[in-house]
């Protein structure tokens, strides 16, 4: 698909927006821009490495917001960034083991386990209920996000926020931590997914062939599409300030069913696209 000027500036207000949602209550970025941009006509496989790259980046930059907000505190001997090891370290372990997994798995399974399962959270959370915090939980947030991560390439900001605010911590928090984890989580999907489908394409060539060569095709134009790649980056990081400063102003009771409400929606949305 040719990118004019126009549709590059539409492409960025919608990961200005999109980024403006996850940024600032914790989750939508990919679970609202994937299947916008198929729709638009891209090809998906242009999109999911276009969108995990660009959440990296807006939820690294977002993460640096959030600290600065105090919404969350980032110093290393934090609750926060403890949690943020937890979550990220066992998540990334478990998006690789669910990637390889996945090859042989229904995708219409997977979607439906994870829109019931985002849609139960919703739930629990607008009911108020929450358990006491450990870090027993945190390890299993981490390994049930970074899981749905690599079987479908979603579920992830739903479950990391809405797990953590079950398992006890606070909205402004579990939303801090959630953008710095969805970074090297993203990171690591988009180099899987590229690495992933080159060595596919090459078709077992990989190793006999000239590594200027391999570069040459990792990075080849129908691999990436650049102008997407950069409107998506550009609209995710200028957003950031405006998401994390979002999440500072906001009432935490406003926030609770704010956030509630988004992930009941989120796991509604997961199921219609599921079964329509």
């Amino acid at each position: 698909m040719e990118i004019t000027v126009g549709l590059f500036l539409v492409l960025f207000m919608m990961a200005f927006a999109c980024e403006f949602i996850d940024s600032s209550m914790g989750m939508g970025y990919g679970t609202i821009l994937a299947p916008t941009l198929i729709i638009m006509g891209f090809d998906p496989l242009v999109v999911v490495p276009s969108i995990l790259l660009s959440q990296a980046f807006g939820g690294l930059t977002a993460s640096v917001f959030h600290h600065q907000f105090r919404n969350v505190s980032f110093s290393r001997t934090s609750k926060d960034f403890k949690a943020f090891l937890y979550i990220s370290g066992f998540g990334i372990v478990a998006t690789i083991f669910a990637a390889l997994l996945s090859i042989n798995l229904p995708k219409i399974v997977l979607k439906t386990y994870i829109g019931v399962l985002v849609l139960t959270m919703g739930i629990i959370i607008l009911r108020n209920y929450a358990f006491n915090f450990s870090w027993k939980r945190m390890i299993g947030i981490g390994i049930l996000s970074g899981f749905n991560k690599g079987m479908s390439g979603g579920g992830f900001g739903p479950v990391v926020t809405g797990g953590q605010i079950l398992s006890g911590q606070s909205h402004k928090n579990a939303i801090g931590v959630t953008t710095l984890a969805e970074a090297p989580i993203c990171l690591v999907g988009f180099v899987t997914f590229i690495i992933g489908r080159t060595v596919l394409e090459l078709n077992g060539r990989v190793l006999s062939m000239p590594f200027a060569d391999f570069m040459d095709h990792l990075f080849a134009p129908h691999m990436l599409c650049w102008e997407l790649l950069l409107a998506l980056l550009l609209g995710s990081v200028f957003v950031t300030p405006f998401g994390a400063f979002t999440t500072r102003i906001i009432n935490q009771k406003i926030m609770h069913f704010l956030v509630g409400g988004l992930i009941t929606l989120l796991g509604i949305w997961t199921l219609v696209k599921t079964w329509m």
